[in-house]
């Protein structure tokens, strides 16, 4: 589920929900210097969608980012919904008009290389600057030249990256993975928190994810890595889930069948999916650590559900719970 490990590329060759090498030329901190770097799509879709190549010969992401994942949400029990969740509604509004408009669909390097977070500036407090770049990508077909933009200059403080990076995606498919979840768990959060704080949730969960990433990337080149994507606030809003609705029912695509299953299922299998990942992506399987700060966003929603909800959220097997469900 949520996508998110998240943040993603832009038209270049990252990839929703993990994290992709690229080789970028000089890096400058003020001073030139040789580095290289590689992109993550930080806290996305938390994994929600499955590692993604290049496009053979071109820049971007190949259609093949678009399969579907192990679990993917297809709805869920809205019957005691109270509120019309515009907070839900306006955040995906934001992520689209973002990625449409101000990321240019993806093609607009200059925005997107200059809103992302990264690392070592918000360990430093100054900016990173890096030059473009030309990455040789082994395909079956050969080796394929794909452009890599470099780090632009961040017009506004970079701690501020932080918020700005989780409103901004790689693909279509990464904001189509990370706003579907949002829209299915989202209103329900929204429900149990009313609209301000589940807005204050919603950022907090997304800002903790992202600094889990930049503590896990502090040394080093990986301290270059830019991360973007919704994926780290939308984790912290399925680990709400799990906690204030771990019995409603959801139904799930598994194994290419819809089965309604309980939240404690659907979201339990996303969890471990993060942890293990994480874990064969720490030990050299993969190439970041972006699951990991989906970890840390879930767990930040687990442990915040409770404190910012706004009503006593009943049992889920509560008699007047199932019995207001089974009214028409």
């Amino acid at each position: 589920m949520p996508a998110p490990e998240d943040s993603s590329p832009t038209a270049t060759a990252w990839r929703p929900g993990n994290s992709l090498d690229c080789h970028v030329g000089p890096a400058r901190v003020h001073e030139p210097a040789q580095r290289s770097t590689r992109f993550a799509d930080g806290p996305t879709a938390a994994g929600i969608l499955p590692r993604c190549r290049p496009a053979q010969g071109r820049r971007g992401l190949s259609p093949a980012c678009g399969a579907v994942p192990v679990v993917f949400p297809v709805a869920d029990d809205n019957s005691d919904r109270r509120i019309v969740p515009i907070v839900t509604v306006a955040l995906i509004a934001a992520n689209v008009f973002v990625f449409v408009v101000l990321q240019g669909m993806g093609a607009n390097d200059a925005f997107t290389m200059a809103y992302v977070q990264v690392p070592a500036e918000i360990i430093s407090g100054r900016d990173v600057v890096t030059d473009d770049a030309i990455r040789a990508i082994p395909t079956p077909e050969g080796v394929v030249q794909v452009p890599v933009p470099g780090l632009r200059e961040t017009p506004i403080p970079v701690w501020l990256t932080l918020l700005t990076a989780i409103f901004m995606h790689g693909s279509i498919m990464h904001l189509a993975g990370n706003m579907w979840f949002l829209w299915i768990f989202g209103d329900n959060i929204e429900d149990d928190m009313g609209h301000v704080r589940y807005l204050l949730f919603y950022i907090a969960t997304g800002v903790l994810a992202s600094l889990a990433f930049v503590a896990l990337n502090a040394k080093g080149e990986a301290a270059l890595t830019p991360c973007l994507g919704a994926s780290g606030a939308i984790s912290g809003v399925l680990g709400a889930y799990l906690v204030l609705h771990p019995q409603r029912r959801v139904s799930v695509i598994m194994i290419r069948m819809i089965v309604d299953v309980p939240a404690y299922v659907a979201v339990g299998i996303w969890f471990l999916f993060q942890v293990v990942s994480g874990v064969f992506d720490s030990a050299g399987g993969g190439g970041g650590v972006a699951y990991s700060a989906h970890v840390a966003g879930f767990i930040a929603g687990m442990l915040l559900a409770k404190p910012m909800s706004s009503r006593e959220v009943r049992s889920e097997a509560d008699p007047l719970v199932v019995l207001r469900r089974r009214i028409p």
